[in-house]
């Protein structure tokens, strides 16, 4: 793990908060852009490896997103979104297919895997994990979550292995579909009965206003998040990541968080009592 400036604060800070949650099932989904940062990876590989060592069934669901850019710009691919969901053509799912899991669940794998054999590669193609449906037509091969068969995971973290999921899910008929890993990390939460669902992102959490940093909120419910989505107040890429922490938190996962990935040992902080990011949980 990192040795960073005030890490072992941090880690001593945390680990007694991080024990509560000895047997209970953690999701983690990171994104592309922390991933592309070696030193973003290295650490959040070490999280997820402490939390594992004291007995924290951790499931890690990763997107992809500049990685994919990237090969479809050499491919010639324009990249087109609509409400944060990437438009896939037939090509493009292969290309994506290739890139999220040949290379970056791989290279996940192996960043855990530098602190002991712990780690599997899973794609929801696997074993019926992910069962897909069209999202829109517009949008080509992208899917939504119609079903999580959690089986697979379940065996997994059985064996006290850390799975590590890429997105790709198919329908009755076989057809592959690409999904937005932020919807899949709500879905599989609440598959899994996860105590709580963490997104590792690029930003701070949900903002009121994204042009200004101090207007993040904090804390939020399910149905103030519901009611922005519905005034169309949530754009872009913040929408399917609200989306999967409603999925999450109506599925009975305990709070879901958007936290930004580069605060040292985020994942590990958001596992404390410490506000962090946004925090999602359920209207009582």
């Amino acid at each position: 793990m990192t040795d960073s400036p005030g890490a072992s604060a941090i880690l001593s800070q945390a680990f007694p908060h991080i024990q509560r949650f000895r047997g209970q099932t953690i999701v983690a989904k990171t994104g592309g852009r922390a991933l592309a940062d070696p030193e973003l990876a290295r650490q959040i590989a070490g999280d997820v490896v402490l939390m594992h060592s004291v007995g924290i069934r951790c499931v890690v669901v990763h997107g992809g997103g500049p990685q994919i850019s990237e090969v479809l710009d050499r491919f010639g691919k324009e990249t087109e979104f609509i409400e944060g969901h990437r438009v896939t053509d037939a090509e493009s799912l292969e290309i994506t297919r290739m890139v999220l899991v040949g290379k970056v669940n791989r290279d996940i794998v192996s960043e855990i895997n530098r602190h002991g054999p712990i780690a599997l590669g899973v794609s929801g193609e696997d074993a019926g994990l992910i069962l897909a449906e069209q999202r829109h037509p517009e949008l080509g091969f992208v899917g939504n979550v119609k079903a999580v068969n959690p089986h697979i995971l379940e065996r997994l973290l059985a064996e006290q292995l850390v799975p590590v999921v890429s997105t790709i899910g198919t329908d009755e008929a076989g057809q592959a579909y690409n999904i937005n890993a932020d919807v899949v990390a709500g879905a599989i939460a609440a598959a899994v009965d996860a105590a709580k669902l963490i997104y590792l992102t690029d930003v701070d959490g949900l903002l009121e206003d994204v042009s200004d940093p101090g207007s993040l909120t904090a804390k939020a419910t399910d149905t103030q998040i519901e009611a922005l989505i519905e005034q169309g107040s949530i754009r872009d890429g913040m929408l399917p990541k609200l989306e999967g922490c409603l999925t999450a938190v109506h599925g009975g996962v305990g709070s879901a968080h958007i936290v930004n990935a580069a605060t040292p040992h985020s994942l590990l902080v958001a596992m404390t009592d410490q506000e962090l990011g946004t925090t999602i949980s359920r209207h009582q």
